[in-house]
């Protein structure tokens, strides 16, 4: 069954907004985890914006499952993740004037470094991905760097999703399938997520070989109206549904 990610960056966000305690990382985390969260993703940016160093320690203290830490390709996060050894790192490309990560990572600098990092957390037990575009010869890329596992950026299907765009949608989403074919001939596990919400999430779980969906922005935001344990059980019956539908017309 596809698994689902859930990025907690937001619940940080709003509690930086105050500078107060609240509300709390870690307690946003026991309840996704309740409501059948798989992981907890986190971005530690390099401006501390939203989630903090404190904050990774203490998920990883306190609560009981697998944690994502998306970080940039910079030695003192890598040093962290080192230290902190979560259960996977996914590289992600960072710009201090971006509200959100933008697009994917460019493979192709700081290569000899993001190959020996790659050895570096793989030695020390973590898993490692790359968060990158749905493109054929990145993938293979991803593939000769030595990582586990690619994140497919789907901030692009998901705005023309928004636009009512379908000639272009269903243009990304063909070049999503032929990126996960690819990763699958690489032996690579295959991750995806940004900007997916109930309405857009279908199209993306339906593909067989992706096995986790990473999710953020929308579901703290609808945990605003309904509460975070029930957005994450509906995203996660929507992405099951998809799931499962696709696999019985398949076979």
């Amino acid at each position: 069954m596809i698994k689902l990610g859930v990025n907690i960056d937001h619940v940080a966000t709003l509690r930086n907004a105050r500078g107060e305690g609240y509300p709390d990382v870690v307690r946003a985390a026991h309840i996704a985890k309740q409501a059948g969260a798989d992981n907890i993703t986190v971005h530690l940016r390099e401006d501390r914006r939203h989630i903090r160093d404190d904050d990774v320690w203490r998920l990883k203290e306190e609560v009981n499952i697998p944690i994502n830490l998306e970080i940039a390709l910079e030695e003192q996060m890598v040093d962290i993740a080192l230290q902190l050894r979560p259960h996977s790192v996914c590289f992600v490309p960072e710009k201090r004037q971006e509200i959100t990560t933008e697009g994917g990572l460019n493979t192709a600098i700081k290569t000899d470094y993001l190959k020996k990092t790659t050895a570096d957390l793989k030695n020390r037990g973590i898993k490692v991905s790359y968060f990158i575009e749905p493109d054929i010869h990145i993938v293979k890329q991803c593939y000769a760097l030595g990582g586990d596992c690619i994140e497919i950026h789907t901030g692009l299907y998901a705005q023309y999703c928004n636009q009512h765009k379908e000639l272009e949608k269903n243009k990304i989403l063909s070049a999503i399938h032929e990126a996960v074919k690819t990763a699958k001939d690489c032996h690579l596990d295959i991750h995806a997520g940004h900007g997916l919400n109930y309405a857009n999430v279908a199209d993306i779980a339906a593909i067989q070989d992706i096995t986790c969906l990473n999710i953020g922005h929308f579901l703290i935001s609808e945990a605003l109206f309904i509460g975070l344990s029930e957005a994450i059980t509906r995203m996660k019956k929507s992405m099951q549904t998809a799931h499962t539908i696709n696999n019985h017309i398949s076979v």
